[in-house]
């Protein structure tokens, strides 16, 4: 019954996923995560745990990684909208350090698939959004990495609107620009 359209980005790795999406009079129904169909499609990760957070206009989470223990996440909105960045960590890709980003909210339902080996993020666009994702890998708090959300050699651009002011807590204000990062740590 599910199927989902999955569109594949330019870095190795990253999906979007969009689930079919069944509308009538009484509102709608979706599948949002069905193992068949994403084996079916190639993508046979193995979920072991599931997050939400709510957050207020202007707050930009990220960007985030595990060191030791790295997690795939697959991550959508259930309300509001976000733009979801990812940040290729892998050395060895032939997109190490470049990022992708997509506009994720309750009205598109799309999803984004980000595997091991990236920095992710998002930033709010509307007054709240509830933010939900499943994760390849338990969180353990003392592996926490991290990446400057304003690295200048990675160079996201996101989408913060004139007069937006940024709520950024005191730990994601801290982490270090690429370079200094991969002195410390690095994918394969």
């Amino acid at each position: 019954m599910g199927k989902i359209t999955v569109t594949r980005c330019d870095i190795e790795g990253l999906c979007v996923i969009e689930p079919t999406v069944f509308k009538d009079e009484r509102g709608f129904f979706m599948e949002t995560y069905n193992q068949n169909d994403f084996t079916e499609a190639g993508l046979d990760m193995v979920f072991v745990q599931d997050n939400q957070s709510m957050s207020t206009k202007g707050v930009l989470r990220g960007l985030h990684f595990q060191k030791n223990f790295p997690q795939g996440k697959l991550v959508r909105v259930v309300r509001g909208a976000v733009f979801d960045v990812a940040v290729d960590l892998r050395k060895s890709s032939k997109t190490f350090g470049k990022w992708f980003g997509v506009e994720l909210s309750a009205e598109n339902k799309k999803q984004f698939y980000i595997p091991e080996g990236f920095a992710h993020g998002f930033l709010v666009l509307s007054d709240e959004a509830e933010f939900v994702y499943k994760c390849t890998d338990f969180y353990h708090p003392n592996d926490e990495g991290g990446l400057a959300w304003n690295c200048e050699e990675i160079g996201v651009q996101w989408p913060i609107e004139e007069g937006m002011e940024l709520i950024i807590s005191e730990k994601d204000q801290n982490w270090k620009g690429l370079s200094d990062t991969m002195k410390e740590f690095s994918f394969k």
